[in-house]
């Protein structure tokens, strides 16, 4: 798409700061050559009466009040108040009188920051940085990119667009008291929602708005140096925690448009089935049943509460075509993935010549290790059902949904309609968990429709607006799973128990990319990959690859410590030479967890360490084995994401990804059999029970580096830390997923049996 470089004008509009490159400072701007932009109308509708945008994500009203827009959805993270602190925090605004909410799905606030930093990333020449910068906005819009996932809100919409807008806001608010009071701006202060002149003059934000919304913001606001912050690294009252409380805060379950219907699914048993016949005839002569509707994949019964169609579609007999899968099943396809890594590979790193160095292994003396690891299929498992409300009358869409791209399944719902972009409008509701669940997936993307699409499509047939809802069965049974991954790693060890090379083959490159590289100084690497198609649809799970390829390589590096007969912890930090990072987050989880101290009888400790989206987290696992499965006390954690922004916020997320990681090492397993997936809902696909959450402990590395994520990265560490700690306990290495598969004994229980 070309997109033109117009030259600024006095009403263009910040949109967001892209990263410093070159010294200089990256700005997104919206033109507006001929009439207001459509970003100003979007700006307009947002507005009250008297109320300004000084730049975009900001609002001033007369009574001083701001409003920080956020492009992003909250799932309980957080998100929309720590990124209200960053704008606040540059803006130099009184917190008690800053609020903030979900952005509208509109184009013009489509999160470019978003894109400029994931797609262009470092790949850019940094002499291009500035044009992708100018044009990402333009592409965002193209995209409907309002994206929230990969841990990105607050390291790149808060730290390369909110810090920036509030910067620039206050820089212009700053000039409108300048030129009324004829004093340099260089002279007047900003502080506490407030511009103070030289000679005792004074006026707030509120009634300085409409004057400062006629300059233009600066090209390189100046942002506070970490020394002066007053708002970042506070532990504010987030916003959405009251409406939580008393029950007023709304999910998309919740809504309740006049006239509305309620749709429940009958789904083909095997992804991707196709509908061959069914009889509605005795389902329609049901109390509360108007229609009986078919789309791709399932049938809809529609109904005048969720009850009614539940049961209906429960009771509707429908034949389908399973395209051939019927013979699919868990085994046969890890038989296909052996196959697989036992053929041709592709290149996903390589660095020195590993393959040298494992054909002269045996000239040289140097031990060969080999380990095969195996993960199951994940399921989300979203506390708040799947669900989309969506009515479709004379040619226009109305949307109630919580999701993880407004803008995007705005899009999405115009596509599938056949109805213009402009004339659907998606009204964002919170969502009860997402975890990559809730993204509007594009068939062209992932192979697999979401609720989104096929509420659309039932919708269309309807004449109300209608609520689709998933079952928990439907939920479990047709999810976008975390895959089945197999990963076979070996190393050549030397006579001093380093690696001097490092393979790993496994199957499926998923992003991140980077999630199968190690940290660890090993000269010679190679790390492969093969593609196993499969009819079981995947999709983002939280932490995405980096949940299986630390599991794989933690596991493998403790067992290579071990072989040596080293402390896990020293040999890594050993390998660790060139991290200084790693290793100063290594350090201080195992100091925190006492390390090397003696535990409770029977108790043994494990550790693992991982940097994922910008973060590094090293556990500490404390473990004992009771009726033949580990359980879990203590959790210790040390977290180097750069800057804190909510501390309590931050822990929480630390704390999250363990009892979600947690979960899925001890439980988490989607098996398929006859095509299908056999789990059906929490009694056999089974969720951490609050008695078996261990204590958990959170710190933060004070650190300079740039900050990173914090809703994914503690995800994948925990299960390699409970498998090195299970080792310790009894022995015996785990390579496959979940742990209940594994009767474990504790090492005196083997002693015990030994000696019978």
């Amino acid at each position: 798409m070309a997109i033109e470089i117009k030259k600024p004008t006095r009403r263009q509009f910040l949109i967001a700061g892209g990263a410093a490159a070159g010294g200089g400072l990256l700005l997104g701007i919206g033109f507006a050559t001929s009439g207001p932009s459509r970003r100003m109308q979007a700006e307009a509708a947002a507005a009250e009466e008297g109320e300004r945008f000084v730049t975009t994500w900001l609002k001033i009203a007369p009574d001083n009040m701001v409003t920080v827009y956020v492009p992003h959805s909250d799932m309980g993270q957080g998100t929309i108040t720590a990124l209200a602190m960053m704008a606040a925090e540059e803006l130099e605004a009184d917190w008690s009188l800053v609020t903030a909410e979900q952005a509208p799905a509109e184009r013009a606030f489509a999160n470019e920051s978003l894109g400029n930093d994931i797609v262009s990333g470092d790949d850019v020449p940094p002499m291009l940085k500035g044009v992708t910068a100018a044009t990402w906005y333009q592409v965002a819009k193209f995209m409907n990119l309002q994206v929230t996932g990969g841990s990105t809100a607050v390291r790149y919409t808060g730290q390369h667009g909110m810090r920036v807008t509030g910067a620039a806001a206050k820089d212009m608010l700053v000039k409108a008291a300048a030129a009324r009071w004829r004093v340099s701006p260089s002279d007047c202060t900003a502080s506490m929602s407030a511009v103070t002149g030289p000679n005792g003059e004074s006026a707030t934000y509120g009634e300085l708005a409409a004057e400062a919304a006629a300059y233009s913001p600066s090209a390189r606001p100046a942002l506070k140096p970490k020394s002066e912050w007053k708002i970042i690294g506070t532990a504010r009252p987030r916003f959405d925690i009251p409406g939580k409380v008393d029950g007023s805060a709304k999910y998309g379950v919740d809504a309740r448009p006049e006239g509305l219907l309620y749709a429940a699914v009958k789904l083909g048993p095997v992804s991707r089935s196709r509908v061959v016949s069914y009889d509605a005839s005795e389902i329609l002569k049901r109390r509360g049943v108007k229609q009986v509707v078919e789309f791709p994949g399932g049938v809809a019964v529609i109904a005048d509460n969720f009850w009614r169609a539940k049961q209906a579609a429960f009771a509707l007999e429908v034949e389908f075509d399973a395209g051939g899968n019927e013979a699919v099943s868990s085994e046969t396809i890890f038989a296909a993935q052996d196959k697989a890594l036992s053929g041709s590979t592709e290149k996903d790193k390589e660095v020195g010549n590993a393959a040298s160095v494992f054909s002269s292994a045996s000239e040289t003396g140097a031990t060969i290790v080999s380990a095969e690891y195996r993960v199951p299929y994940l399921a989300h498992a979203c506390m708040e059902p799947m669900n989309c409300t969506v009515w479709i009358r004379d040619g226009k869409a109305d949307v109630w949904v919580g999701c993880q791209d407004p803008l995007g399944a705005r899009a999405r719902i115009a596509d599938i309609a056949g109805i213009g972009f402009d004339n659907v409008t998606v009204h964002p509701m919170l969502l009860g968990g997402g975890f990559g669940r809730r993204v509007p997936i594009r068939e062209m993307f992932f192979n697999f429709p979401s609720e989104i699409d096929f509420a659309a499509i039932i919708a269309g047939q309807v004449d109300a607006p209608v609520k689709l809802v998933y079952t928990r069965e439907d939920d479990i049974q047709h999810d976008a799973y975390r895959p089945a991954v197999t990963s076979r790693i070996r190393a050549v060890v030397g006579a001093d128990g380093f690696p001097t090379a490092y393979e790993n083959l496994y199957v499926y490159k998923d992003e991140p990319a980077e999630a199968p590289h190690i940290p660890y100084a090993v000269p010679h690497q190679s790390i492969r990959f093969a593609e196993v198609p499969t009819h079981v649809p995947r999709g983002p799970w939280r932490s995405v690859a980096h949940t299986q390829h630390t599991f794989f390589s933690e596991s493998f590096f403790d067992e290579l410590a071990h072989r040596a007969g080293a402390d896990p912890l020293e040999y890594r930090l050993a390998l660790l030479k060139d991290q200084p990072r790693h290793a100063a987050v290594l350090r201080l989880a195992a100091e925190k967890a006492g390390w090397g101290r003696p535990l409770p009888q029977g108790h043994f400790h494990g550790l693992a360490v991982q940097q994922s989206f910008g973060s590094i987290v090293a556990e500490v696992a404390e473990v004992s084995i009771e009726g033949g499965s580990p359980r879990v006390h203590r959790v210790v954690a040390a977290v180097d994401c750069g800057q804190v922004v909510h501390p309590d916020t931050a822990a929480q997320q630390v704390e999250s990804g363990i009892i979600y990681g947690l979960t899925a090492a001890l439980y988490g397993e989607i098996s398929i059999e006859n095509g299908a997936v056999v789990q059906t809902n929490f009694t056999d696909y089974e969720m951490l029970h609050l008695s078996e959450c261990p204590e958990i402990e959170v710190h933060f590395v004070d650190s300079d580096a740039p900050i990173g994520g914090l809703g994914e990265p503690s995800t994948p560490v925990i299960t390699a830390a409970v498998a090195n700690a299970v080792y310790a306990a009894t022995g015996t290495r785990i390579r496959q997923l979940p742990f209940k598969l594994h009767d474990l004994k504790p090492v005196s229980d083997k002693f015990a049996q030994a000696a019978d």
